[in-house]
């Protein structure tokens, strides 16, 4: 595809739109539970638009910076970047508008804390996951994890200039849920990783270790899940929807260890992404109602 049509589609694909999606469902929950029902919607419009546009800051730098690993995976290296269609210098110069622009919004039409609190998750993410450990240690997903799981406190800070129980608790799932959604996909692309030296867990340690520590973490998960209701930071219908979301999460996982193929591997990395969103929907009814 050429043309005006060509361009705006490379560059929302240099976006990383799927993960976009992502972190603004975990953002409008943070929002709603904040509220206790509907946010504002001007608060909740600027804080979606200038959420995206970090996002896709986020994800252009990481493109960028990643260009030459892309360019060796079958998964990875049809993006932009490494097919030549959008060139580096222009990558980071869309990356930077989109960066500043969005910290604007944040800060002159949300609050102060809801902009410093989204630069400060993008800075870790590239900086620290992207540049330093993604390419350094097979840990890489586990500490730089932390970086998906600010959105909720954006989405918090944003309705309430300040940050509450609620988003510390969803930041705190998204942060153990991290390890084993990667590592799931990880095993399916397991020599995509190992061919552009990446360390990932499967191919440093072995699928064995892989499974097992999936296993681990789902158990974390659930476990953390479940503590919100005796901490009283969530209520009894919340307790009932962890408890049926985070029994099918750790029986995938299971499968997954038991499992010789990566069939339960994919399946486990597939319902991952519902779990986390479904978790969500849970958090919101029962803020809302309780």
């Amino acid at each position: 595809m050429t043309g005006a049509i060509g361009s705006i589609r490379d560059y929302y694909e240099l976006s990383k739109p799927r993960i976009i999606v992502l972190l603004l469902i975990t953002t409008a929950a943070a929002m709603v539970m904040a509220a206790r029902g509907v946010p504002p919607l001007h608060i909740a419009a600027w804080t979606l638009l200038a959420g995206a546009l970090a996002a896709a800051s986020a994800g252009a730098l990481n493109c960028v910076y990643d260009a030459d690993i892309d360019a060796l995976m079958d998964r990875t290296r049809h993006r932009p970047i490494p097919a030549g269609r959008i060139s580096s210098r222009r990558a980071l110069i869309y990356a930077i508008l989109c960066g500043t622009i969005s910290f604007a919004i944040f800060y002159w039409l949300v609050n102060p804390l809801a902009a410093w609190l989204s630069l400060a998750g993008n800075a870790y993410y590239v900086a620290v996951y992207t540049m330093w450990l993604k390419r350094l240690t097979p840990l890489n997903i586990v500490i730089g994890g932390a970086a998906g799981a600010v959105p909720p406190l954006v989405g918090w800070a944003a309705v309430t200039h300040a940050i509450g129980g609620p988003a510390l608790g969803l930041f705190a799932l998204i942060f153990l849920w991290t390890p084993p959604h990667f590592w799931s996909l990880s095993l399916v692309v397991e020599t995509e990783y190992a061919k552009a030296k990446i360390p990932m867990l499967p191919n440093v340690s072995g699928e064995e270790r892989t499974k097992r520590e999936i296993v681990y973490y789902a158990i974390l998960l659930v476990a953390a899940s479940l503590a919100l209701y005796p901490l009283h930071v969530m209520g009894a219908l919340y307790l009932a929807g962890a408890a049926v979301l985070g029994g099918i999460f750790l029986l995938d996982a299971v499968r997954t260890w038991r499992d010789s193929s990566t069939a339960s591997a994919r399946v486990l990395f597939r319902f991952s992404l519902l779990y986390l969103a479904l978790m969500c929907a849970v958090m919101v009814v029962d803020r809302i109602i309780a």
